[in-house]
């Protein structure tokens, strides 16, 4: 096959992107990307390592169009809210990436970026020192978790139906806030969450032992 022209690593990300848009995160190779391409597998080879330096790319890509810019005057929360929500609204394009950010967001110059843009509001918050990481941390988590259960478990899937269908007489408020749940739509179940995280946030120590 003839070698393309202008193999950039953004263009090889658009490529594998692609595939694992279309085809989901097991169909995803170098000969896949290869043929994607346009090109033999080994000549891929030239420009990416392995499928790990893929998924690398990947994840880039996507978070790449993340916009850090934050509107002045308002509170920490909100700040943190709007960061939070670009994130899944750029990744809710690419549900199939979700599984690449728990092992690739650390090599993302993209990634880096918007944990700057978080710790500079925790900061300007008063966060500093343990209770800094541990307030990064806990968002982290949070929009991970939220993220793999949005797109891999969503409430409105047979799982909640299931919940749902247990017998009231053992399961009372399992399978009642299962009924709940079907109510509750993505965009709440995020947004619920993600205020109830940073409110926690904003309780001291001290608040914790009144």
């Amino acid at each position: 096959m003839p070698r393309p022209r202008s193999l950039t690593p953004a263009r090889i990300a658009t490529a594998a992107l692609a595939v694992l848009d279309r085809d989901g995160l097991a169909a995803l190779s170098m000969r896949a990307v290869a043929g994607e391409l346009g090109m033999g597998t080994m000549s891929l080879y030239r420009y990416v390592e392995d499928r790990d330096q893929l998924e690398g790319l990947i994840v880039e890509l996507v978070l790449g169009g993340i916009d850090l810019e934050l509107p002045p005057r308002t509170s920490w929360r909100r700040r943190l809210t709007t960061l939070a929500e670009r994130m899944r609204a750029a990744v809710g394009g690419h549900p199939a990436v979700v599984p690449l950010l728990l092992t690739h967001r650390h090599r993302a110059p993209s990634s880096a970026r918007w944990g700057e843009a978080v710790l500079g509001v925790l900061t300007d918050a008063g966060f500093t020192g343990k209770r800094r990481v541990v307030a990064f941390r806990v968002l982290i988590g949070y929009l991970l978790g939220a993220l793999q259960a949005e797109h891999l478990g969503p409430l409105s899937g047979p799982g909640t139906d299931a919940l749902a269908a247990l017998p009231p007489a053992e399961f009372p408020w399992l399978s009642e806030t299962a009924r709940d749940a079907r109510r509750l739509g993505a965009d709440e179940e995020f947004r619920g969450g993600l205020a109830v995280v940073l409110q926690g946030m904003g309780v001291s120590e001290e608040d914790r032992d009144d």
